[in-house]
């Protein structure tokens, strides 16, 4: 199978904070391994000399990365690649992908991966559109141009049932139908960052928390400051916040401020420390390495998480918000509706050794399929 890979990376210049490029960086590999000939389409390579790579230009914004597909471009990557699958990780480019098919006279399936939903379902089952892709009101565009990039594909991949469901039901609110398409396909676990658990006792002091997310106002970073001043004075706790960008350009902090405003905020919290792994999957193993468990994001309708599988794969329980993906794939005893119960559950991962021995070896336990040989497979067969 001669596969080309369309990958937009978003942090060309902060690898490790784009889930994207770790995601290919890892998968590919095991495909090329499975014997699929893989060629990454992408402003940069992958670490495999073996995955051929295809230089592209990063989109400037994340709404080019939507809105200006390239369409020459991918005419004459397509002519000179000749894919017997395409897999194109902006579903919104599917569309563009399927029109220099045409024009290359190529006959290829394309598959749209994902990556990120620009919009999630509430409680009350009303869909909502995404916030960090609404600026100047675009939300309801970048919505649409995602369910044509749906309708473009042969295959819809998705991280999770819950995914997979609201995909299903963003695509039936413009009358696409998914039948036969749509398949679930969890991403791979990083194997630099894998630890088994080991049976330690309850920390002498503090015990450290890790927030290992993007400091958006989207992913819910409100919600986890307010809770960080309650479990640093509540719970024999100490908080790691991962300051995933560090100096954003002056567009990005234009475009959206929150990350740097709310990074000040957490930083100026007794018993909070922020920290960088200064773009090293090596010295993030490390700053993982050195915590009691893991805090989930409080993103609305979180679909999935790659921070959430590094945590487990390093043997750490994540305590979660009970919403979205996390509420399908966390243990219930770690789930918390209200700050009074997530200060609880981390006291009790805190102090309790057999509480958190059982919980850590889940943890690790619930990483064992997405090892990137098992989802190699399953991507494979899902693109059959």
């Amino acid at each position: 199978m001669r596969l080309l890979y369309l990958l937009n990376v978003s942090n060309p210049h902060r690898l490790s904070a784009d889930s994207g490029f770790t995601f290919a960086n890892v998968l590919t590999p095991a495909l090329t391994d499975a014997g699929a000939e893989v060629t990454v389409a992408a402003p940069v390579a992958v670490g495999d000399t073996r995955v051929e790579f295809e230089p592209t230009v990063s989109p400037t914004t994340k709404y080019r990365a939507r809105f200006d597909p390239g369409l020459n471009g991918l005419v004459e990557l397509i002519r000179r690649t000749r894919p017997e699958v395409v897999v194109a990780n902006q579903i919104e480019v599917a569309p563009a992908v399927r029109a220099a098919l045409l024009e290359a006279g190529r006959d290829a399936l394309i598959a749209g991966y994902c990556h990120y939903l620009p919009f999630s379902f509430g409680t009350d089952g009303r869909l909502q559109l995404d916030p960090s892709l609404d600026d100047g009101g675009l939300g309801r565009s970048v919505l649409l141009s995602f369910v044509a990039g749906l309708a473009a594909c042969d295959r819809v991949l998705t991280h999770s049932r819950t995914a997979a469901t609201w995909t299903v039901a963003a695509a039936a609110h413009a009358s696409v139908d998914l039948t036969g398409k749509l398949r679930i396909v969890p991403a791979p676990r990083d194997e630099l960052l894998l630890r088994d658990p080991v049976d330690a006792a309850a920390p002498d002091g503090r015990a450290v928390a890790v927030y290992n997310h993007r400091l958006y106002q989207h992913y819910g970073t409100d919600r986890f400051t307010s809770l960080a001043g309650r479990l640093v004075s509540q719970a024999p706790v100490a908080l790691m916040v991962m300051d995933m960008f560090g100096t954003r350009s002056a567009a990005r902090v234009r475009l959206d401020p929150s990350p740097e405003r709310y990074r000040a905020e957490l930083a100026a919290l007794p018993g909070v420390a922020v920290v960088s792994d200064r773009g090293s999957r090596r010295r993030y193993r490390g700053l993982l390495a050195g915590a009691r468990f893991g805090i989930a994001p409080f993103r609305v309708g979180c679909p999935w998480s790659m921070s959430v599988i590094d945590c487990e794969a390093m043997g750490l329980p994540v305590m979660a918000p009970r919403t979205g993906w996390l509420a399908e794939h966390i243990d219930d005893d770690l789930l918390f509706d209200t700050a009074d119960e997530a200060v609880a559950i981390a006291t009790r991962l805190a102090t309790d050794t057999e509480f958190h021995r059982v919980h850590a070896k889940r943890a690790f336990a619930a990483t064992a399929d997405l090892a990137p040989p098992v989802v190699a497979a399953r991507y494979l067969e899902a693109l059959r």
